[in-house]
């Protein structure tokens, strides 16, 4: 009797666990329910802001552990997603490439030549990432010099910089030609360096306005035209000559100081064969030879130097967190590369290797066209559903917890850390921010209690008030997150 009394409990008890386990369900399903009628309601007022009359908006948020859509507005609709596609091309670089892929650039001798070979690196001498591992400003060139003078080289003949991993288009035929001086619009090559920029100062000094650059090189000739005035506000700019690759013309007014600020350069293959150069002659190390930019001879039988490594891990950070448009450049052209067998990566190959990306993962041809890497193409076009759909793909994989670091987090660091401060938001927002003129863009992930909501958001025809309703929609995906997840009857 007493063995079928436990057997009947067992019984009981295993419909009761079933039971418990159907309202747990239950609940769950009503709290993403009660969240997602919340939110949409609470999204569809910030939407319905008189300002943002005439914006043309995408508009998507899906709960990351089951991938279901709590809130959607024209979401398959296509629109210029601004620097938003830096999280298509890191996605797709860092599923392609693999999370233990590096940039790799080699310096040895070729007999009495200096050779460097380029992989496309584009935080070779970044001032942030350097600064992250606490090297010095040029410290590349103090070691070259300094494995050349530990093989007793105190003469080397040419350096030859092999930049071929890339084709020689180094500027998309998209990017406005006024903004090619800009840090953002730099020019993409197989051997970068500085972020293809230099630092240019002016200061105002007995009535003279005079300019000084780093790194120091007469790689850049400066025309200086700008004049000291006694006015509360000036500005000094540098502008391109054309014909004359590398000749700046400054003009402007300068008070006190105007800068530092950053310039692009032409040729950065060049451009870091130059301060190599620079830098060895101050080492005591005779370069009487030619610079050259070609393909390394092949029958050559490299005396390694050294090799320089940076993990994509670097890359993805500079390019989600702070936005570094070389970074997503320089993923979109190596993936074209390693489609093609390590050589002549170039844009249109990337287009083709991005977008088969996408169409893997089952998005519509209609909701994407790819055509550069960080979003200053005016031609890019992206829907948000496309966006969170990459999203959710890299959610779901291995390699979440090293994306989701590369994201500018909320109130912290990056692109947003002026946002979110409040402390029911702050460190809880991970995304990407996006603009060019007349798109504001953002995607990414909101944490809350009840787990994690992958959203995106695209505005074009956006005006000076569409970043704060943007960041609005963020706030209550955790807000209302947080509402439902309360205890009935919570206070």
């Amino acid at each position: 009797m007493g063995r079928g009394f436990l057997v009947v409990v067992a019984c009981k008890m295993k419909v009761r666990l079933r039971q418990m386990a159907l309202i747990t369900a239950l609940v769950a399903v009503c709290f993403v329910g009660a969240a997602g009628a919340g939110l949409a309601e609470r999204i569809d007022g910030i939407l319905r802001h008189p300002s943002q009359s005439g914006v043309e908006l995408s508009v998507q948020v899906v709960k990351a552990d089951t991938g279901r859509t709590v809130y959607s507005h024209n979401a398959t609709e296509a629109l210029m997603p601004a620097s938003n596609m830096k999280i298509i091309v890191t996605a797709a670089a860092l599923k392609i490439l693999g999370p233990d892929f590096e940039f790799r650039t080699k310096v040895g001798l070729c007999g009495d030549t200096l050779v460097v070979i380029g992989t496309g690196d584009p935080l070779l001498g970044d001032k942030v990432t350097d600064a992250g591992y606490g090297r010095a400003e040029g410290w590349i060139f103090e070691d070259i010099a300094a494995k050349l003078k530990a093989k007793d080289v105190t003469t080397v003949k040419d350096i030859v910089i092999d930049a071929t991993v890339f084709d020689d288009q180094r500027v998309h035929p998209s990017w406005p030609e006024d903004q090619l001086n800009k840090w953002f619009a730099c020019e993409v090559a197989g051997v970068n360096y500085n972020d293809n920029c230099i630092e240019m100062t002016a200061k105002a000094v007995n009535g003279r306005v005079v300019i000084s650059i780093e790194p120091q090189t007469d790689f850049v000739q400066i025309t200086n035209r700008a004049v000291a005035t006694q006015r509360d506000t000036g500005g000094v700019g540098a502008y391109r000559q054309p014909g004359k690759p590398n000749h700046l013309l400054v003009k402007g007014r300068c008070k006190t100081q105007e800068g530092p600020f950053d310039v692009a350069i032409e040729r950065p293959a060049a451009f870091f064969g130059y301060l190599l150069a620079e830098n060895l002659l101050r080492a005591g190390i005779n370069t009487g030879g030619r610079l050259i930019g070609s393909k390394v001879d092949p029958n050559c039988k490299i005396q390694v130097l050294a090799e320089y490594e940076t993990p994509i891990a670097d890359c993805l950070k500079r390019c989600n967190k702070n936005s570094l448009g070389l970074a997503a450049e320089a993923l979109l052209k190596t993936l074209a590369a390693h489609s093609l067998r390590g050589k002549n990566g170039n844009w249109e190959t990337g287009q083709k290797v991005i977008s088969k990306y996408l169409r893997d993962l089952g998005i519509d041809g209609s909701e994407f066209y790819i055509d550069d890497g960080s979003g200053l193409s005016r031609q890019n076009e992206l829907s948000a559903n496309a966006i969170t759909r990459v999203l959710l793909d890299v959610y779901r994989s291995e390699h979440w917890g090293l994306y989701k670091g590369s994201l500018a987090v909320g109130g912290v660091d990056g692109t947003i850390k002026r946002y979110f401060q409040q402390e029911q938001h702050r460190g809880k927002v991970f995304g990407k921010t996006g603009y060019i003129s007349g798109v504001k863009s953002f995607s990414g992930v909101c944490s809350a209690t009840d787990g994690d909501y992958i959203f995106s958001i695209l505005a074009n025809e956006a005006n000076w008030r569409t970043r704060t309703i943007i960041n609005n929609i963020a706030e209550a995906i955790i807000d209302e997150a947080e509402k439902a997840s309360e205890p009935a009857g919570a206070p």
